[in-house]
């Protein structure tokens, strides 16, 4: 069931952009707010102490490198992980580095998931806003409706496809400590970008610092 969160969050993302027009920019800054601390909490409070616990200290090179892959991940898909892809209706060809890129970043962040509540549930939380983000600039655009729910539907796959993977083949349990730390750095990454950038010039009012706080207890709790 755990492999199914994310492509059901993607899902429901999707499904809420066909079904409603865009959303206030404030609410959707404290969902990316609440997922992003959401996601910060649970990396530190699960992938880092296994880590550790089951490598050693040149994970630090793994977890680096995980947050500089994401930065080039974000080169091509314009940080669409973190609520940047815009809308526009003038798409003369499909912007396939940015899907590929989104794709690549979803599948990484999948393989690790086995076993792991908390990653589960955080970054099938950060799908919901990024699908509903990613599901209106196809939408929107001169896209076929069918090709852009076949193109979400990929999307939806992927993380699912990278836990499936990395339990089913035995190849990858040597790599499974470098691969963590890689997916640590990648969603450190992000969680920290989601939560500077959802507010104005760095400066955080009274609702997105509950909104990050309870999504940090949460992120520790389950």
């Amino acid at each position: 069931m755990n492999f199914l969160l994310p492509f059901i969050a993607v899902l429901l993302g999707a499904g809420a952009a066909m079904l409603f027009k865009s959303p206030a920019a404030n609410r959707m800054k404290l969902l990316l707010a609440f997922s992003g601390a959401f996601l910060l909490s649970s990396v530190a409070s699960e992938f880092l102490p296994e880590i550790y616990e089951d490598g050693d200290s040149t994970m630090g090179i793994y977890l680096i490198a995980g947050v500089f892959i994401q930065i080039i991940l974000e080169f091509f898909s314009k940080g669409a992980e973190h609520g940047h892809l815009h809308v526009s209706k003038e798409i003369q060809q499909f912007p396939y580095l940015l899907f590929s890129s989104l794709c690549l970043h979803a599948f990484l962040e999948g393989m690790p998931l086995q076993g792991h509540g908390g990653m589960v549930y955080g970054i099938s939380i950060h799908k919901i806003p990024i699908a509903f983000i990613f599901a209106s600039f196809l939408l929107n655009s001169t896209m076929s409706r069918w090709k852009s729910i076949a193109i979400l539907l990929l999307f939806a796959v992927m993380s699912p496809l990278g836990s499936l993977l990395a339990s089913e083949m035995s190849f990858f349990d040597a790599y499974m400590t470098p691969i963590k730390a890689i997916v640590a750095g990648i969603v450190l990454h992000v969680s920290t970008t989601l939560i500077l950038e959802s507010s104005e010039a760095h400066k955080f009012n009274l609702a997105k610092i509950l909104v990050m706080l309870t999504g940090a207890v949460l992120g520790f709790l389950v």
